[in-house]
């Protein structure tokens, strides 16, 4: 798939703002909307979009406490784990990682009474070691700033 400086221009705009209509993000790319809409769909056919998503505030609905958790499988459990966190209502993300840990998972939380009942849920096929977020470092991603230099 060959994506060139005007792909990365529309990813880039997305990113900013993935509820941009056609037109405006046509203007923002100095392409007519027929033609930001074809490469869109085009994005979109081979997976490079994946979808789209909305940013929600967990603290006002009353999941204010945000923890990373570090999980290290016992006895080759990974599918047991797997298979709980997979559907664990509180998990953000949880991805497979290398190093001393196996996994590492987002929680976002009512209390820390929640993040107590976890950690007795898991313990019997994983060890944790959990990280409470104190504040969150607003960033803009720039991924994509780098490919376009490189283009």
């Amino acid at each position: 798939m060959n994506i060139d400086r005007i792909d990365l221009h529309i990813l880039k705009e997305l990113t900013n703002n993935a509820r941009l209509s056609m037109r405006e993000l046509s203007k923002l790319v100095n392409l007519s909307a027929p033609s930001v809409a074809e490469r869109v769909r085009h994005l979109e056919h081979v997976g490079i979009i994946s979808g789209y998503s909305v940013n929600i505030n967990c603290k006002k609905l009353g999941l204010p406490v945000s923890c990373f958790v570090e999980v290290t499988i016992k006895n080759g459990e990974y599918n047991r784990f797997k298979k709980f966190i997979a559907t664990y209502p509180y998990a953000l993300f949880c991805e497979r990682i290398a190093g001393k840990a196996c996994f590492i998972t987002k929680l976002q939380l009512p209390s820390l009474k929640e993040l107590e009942s976890f950690i007795d849920e898991v313990t019997p096929f994983a060890h944790t070691l959990s990280h409470v977020g104190i504040s969150q470092v607003e960033i803009q991603p720039n991924f994509i700033d780098c490919l376009l230099k490189e283009k």
